[in-house]
């Protein structure tokens, strides 16, 4: 059964765009539902916003043998179309979140797994008779700055190291995405507009309704896939 993991994010955007990311989780969830098989979807993590209910970004694993062409009709930029419920006067109407799947990175990336400690621990606290006693807990350290998170939820421990990795992956992420909040950038901004331009999918924000399902741009969205 294959696995694709995939960062449902606001970026930089205002709280608009972390309302309209906590929609698209939503309307992600809906849709698998819907099927009735398949694909099933589980959170692995989640940054909350400002506002209660909003997120800034998700980390969601998607399992089951449709995943991939499930993932693939999502993977892009979502336009979410309502007046901001936070401020009302403001006129603009448009707002926009990515989907993207998550790849671990490779040897000499900015990110690099030469940089990453594993460390292996039993798996502990309450079950009972389910309780996971084998080593399975995986603990990830990012050698040169110290960071580090923990993984046990999986009772496996090929599975705790891939979401350990994942974790402070995001982390990272996270991290780079608020100082180039922080600098705006005119690169950013630029690229950023771009890409709103670009939506694989339209919803009304009010009703979830989907308005336009266009078809995804070949090219670095489907490199991951072969």
């Amino acid at each position: 059964m294959d696995t694709i993991w995939l960062i449902i994010s606001a970026g930089t955007g205002p709280e608009e765009c972390a309302h309209a990311a906590a929609l698209t989780l939503r309307v992600i969830q809906k849709e698998i539902e819907k099927k009735g098989g398949g694909v099933t979807l589980r959170i692995i993590d989640a940054e909350p916003s400002r506002e209660s209910g909003n997120i800034r970004s998700a980390l969601v694993a998607l399992e089951g043998e449709d995943v991939k062409k499930f993932a693939l009709s999502w993977i892009g930029m979502v336009q979410w179309i309502w007046r901001s419920p936070y401020r009302p006067h403001h006129k603009r109407k448009n707002w926009f979140v990515s989907v993207k799947p998550f790849i671990e990175p490779d040897r000499g990336a900015r990110f690099s797994l030469e940089d990453v400690r594993f460390e292996t621990a039993r798996a502990g606290g309450p079950g009972g008779q389910y309780v996971n006693t084998t080593e399975s807990a995986v603990r990830a350290v990012h050698i040169p700055t110290g960071k580090q998170v923990l993984a046990r939820e999986e009772r496996s421990q090929r599975l705790n190291k891939k979401r350990a990795l994942a974790r402070l992956a995001s982390r990272f992420a996270q991290e780079q995405a608020d100082r180039e909040n922080q600098s705006k950038s005119t690169l950013r901004r630029t690229h950023w507009e771009l890409e709103r331009g670009n939506p694989i999918r339209i919803y009304d924000g009010e009703t979830l309704k989907l308005i336009a399902h266009l078809s995804n741009r070949k090219g670095e969205e489907t490199e991951w896939l072969n």
